[in-house]
């Protein structure tokens, strides 16, 4: 049986705007129009004989993360939050160390370590290439799957096959870093080097013995974040003061690299890391113009354009070569050649004090959603959407005042003393200081618009005095 580890970390700042800090590719349907890439990856591990999963992500991910798993009817599955990242190694101990002691076999487990924002088109193929590592790694092989490359690509590493082993796959001769053009071309055409993917199979102990002879520094911080670990409802919180000192170093450095049981597995099966638009635009359906479409698009005279439309039309015309992407607070315009560069702009609007690289202008919560319709000075107008069964935190404000106009369904609401409902086409008023809270007590979603008005309308006013999703301090 697989144990799948499932690394839902990093923000694809890329892939701006549509990817955010606070809601990052992983959680988008970027290639697939239902489905997230982190559901798209999680639902290619059916057919497999596999455990319950373990996804790990960052703190501030937390609620999108289950509130994606509880789509997929998967309510149980464990979720490991980093309090801070620290790369690849640090992130399969943890994962390693809670596989060993939740492990209800006496033996060594498997674990299949995926990240989460992989494409990848051929299924079939995909489980064919597990089921050549399987016997790798139950024999104390530190596996990793090579891509087999279909172009020169000097934006990943490589990796050199060796030996050819009888039951398959490669002893890995060495770990190459990212070549410049003449280089990758060499390695193309040579046909002994494969793409360094980034997923990994191994026994969660040898993983571990590995990492104590050549990181135990790494091991050791990762023992104790553990060891002091929260569990608050599917989520188990390590202890934050021990894991930020542990050091950050992926684990191709921390292990792959040094260790003399390192193999590889080719696998061909339509993978893509989505790392850039340009690589949503190759892997994408096309008209016969060559244009991506995607949303209220109108592209005339224009051609092998990448367009996206998430809130209005969007019209071009005779551009060519294009990444048009338009989102309710910002819209990109950016060459094909030249989308590496995005990330540019990104670092440019958290320079500038800005908040576009945050989040959207729609921000989820574990009870549903608002959207920032408008603000200006001293007001502020959300479109909120509250989830049947849900309720808002008991909370008050230091700042502003709340009045609160119920859309559709039927909202109790706590103001002070008084309990009460407020139903479609009615309204209620929270002044500043006032505890008060916000839940849904029907069967259908609640919508409200609230207008908020003060001095200061920062999400940071908020004091929290009772929460049922753990978010009191």
């Amino acid at each position: 049986m697989l144990y799948p580890v499932i690394m839902a970390g990093g923000n694809g700042s890329r892939l701006w705007p549509l990817s955010r800090q606070l809601n990052p590719k992983q959680f988008l349907p970027l290639a697939d129009n239902h489905r997230s890439m982190l559901q798209a990856t999680i639902q290619r591990l059916e057919g497999l004989n596999t455990a319950l999963l373990l996804l790990i992500c960052n703190e501030e991910h937390r609620f999108i993360a289950a509130e994606q798993l509880r789509q997929l009817g998967m309510e149980e599955a464990n979720i490991l939050l980093e309090p801070v990242g620290r790369n690849t190694a640090p992130a399969i101990a943890l994962a390693s160390l809670r596989a060993v002691d939740t492990s209800t076999q006496d033996e060594d487990p498997v674990l299949l370590v995926l990240a989460a924002d992989h494409l990848i088109q051929n299924v079939e193929a995909f489980h064919a290439s597990i089921a050549t590592a399987l016997p790798l790694a139950q024999q104390g092989k530190l596996v990793t799957f090579g891509i087999v490359p279909t172009h020169a690509e000097t934006g990943y590493g490589y990796i050199e096959q060796g030996t050819a082993l009888d039951t398959g796959g490669y002893i890995v001769s060495r770990f190459v870093e990212k070549p410049d053009q003449v280089t990758a071309e060499k390695y193309l055409s040579s046909g002994q080097y494969l793409w360094n993917s980034g997923m990994f199979m191994f026994r969660a102990g040898r993983y571990l013995e590995e990492l104590e002879r050549y990181r135990p520094d790494i091991l050791a911080a990762c023992r104790s974040a553990l060891s002091n670990a929260n569990q608050d409802m599917h989520f188990t919180r390590v202890d934050a003061e021990a894991f930020a000192v542990c050091p950050d170093d992926s684990i191709d450095y921390a292990v792959m690299e040094k260790t003399d049981s390192a193999v590889v597995v080719p696998l061909d099966a339509g993978w893509s890391d989505i790392g850039a638009w340009s690589a949503l635009w190759d892997v994408s359906d096309k008209d016969v113009n060559g244009n991506v479409c995607k949303g209220d698009v109108l592209a005339h005279d224009s051609r092998n354009t990448y367009l996206h439309a998430e809130s209005r039309l969007v019209a071009t015309v005779g551009v060519e070569d294009l990444v048009v992407v338009e989102t309710k607070d910002a819209v990109l315009v950016a060459h094909r050649d030249r989308v590496q560069d995005v990330k540019k702009v990104v670092e440019s609007i958290k320079k500038d004090g800005r908040h576009e690289h945050m989040n959207h202008r729609e921000v989820y919560r574990p009870w549903g959603v608002y959207d920032s319709i408008d603000s200006g000075e001293r007001y502020q107008v959300k479109r909120i959407t509250v989830k049947p069964g849900a309720k808002l935190s008991v909370q008050m404000h230091h700042h502003r005042a709340e009045h609160w106009i119920v859309v559709s369904g039927t909202a109790k609401v706590t103001n002070g003393d008084k309990t009460y409902l407020v139903t479609e086409n009615q309204s209620t008023y929270i002044p500043v200081g006032q505890v008060h809270a916000l839940e849904n007590p029907g069967v259908i979603p609640l919508e409200l618009i609230e207008v908020q008005s003060g001095a200061y309308l920062g999400e940071d006013d908020i004091v929290r005095f009772e929460d049922r999703y753990g978010r009191v301090e």
